[in-house]
């Protein structure tokens, strides 16, 4: 087994609530901004431990998230060794396949890899992420009439390929990368939880 990883994820967007790209549609400001973050609560690749890390990833999609051709920056917390940097990035850029294969097969240019401080902080269904000082989010669930989490599954795309997520809304994103064009302040947009589990 090349990878197996499990976690939780954290995404906030410019779209308003719910971002049409997880059903193929075009985004609704005609482009999509974004910052998402993977928190490995438990995993390995090829044998390197990267339980306790998290990657974090602000990308701008051109325009249909199928049509690919993300631009997007990687971001590692300052924890991260080198052998769990090249481990995760060998997982990331789709070089060991598996589910995150299909994800990173819509990348058309990773701009820059760092390693910077990230909040990644979930507690009762609500979360906080910070990377750096490049992005900001607070984000809050919905509920359904029996008081569960109100849930998205068996979507087209899906930046968790094979894991339901927990629709949600961003009391707060910022989010500041000139070479991305991010330079964004926004409340009540859409924000997206889950949990994972990736094998390959």
């Amino acid at each position: 087994m090349a990878y197996h990883l499990e976690g939780r994820l954290l995404e906030v967007c410019d779209c308003r609530v719910l971002c049409p790209c997880w059903i193929g549609e075009d985004p609704d400001n005609g482009t999509c901004d974004s910052v998402l973050a993977y928190h490995f609560d438990a995993g390995t690749i090829q044998g390197v431990d990267v339980a306790g890390r998290t990657l974090a990833i602000v990308s701008h999609i051109p325009g249909n998230v199928l049509a690919g051709n993300f631009r997007m920056a990687l971001y590692l917390d300052q924890g991260t060794t080198d052998a769990q940097e090249k481990a995760l990035l060998d997982v990331y850029t789709g070089k060991l396949g598996g589910p995150v294969a299909e994800l990173a097969k819509l990348v058309g240019e990773v701009i820059s890899v760092q390693r910077v401080p990230i909040t990644f902080d979930v507690n009762e269904g609500k979360g906080t992420l910070k990377v750096g000082d490049t992005s900001h989010a607070e984000m809050d669930h919905y509920k359904g009439p029996d008081g569960a989490v109100t849930t998205l599954s068996n979507t087209i795309f899906s930046t968790v390929p094979g894991a339901p997520v927990f629709v949600g809304k961003a009391t707060r994103y910022r989010s500041k990368h000139a070479e991305l064009g991010h330079d964004l302040d926004l409340e009540g947009h859409n924000a997206l939880q889950s949990t994972f589990v990736f094998d390959a």
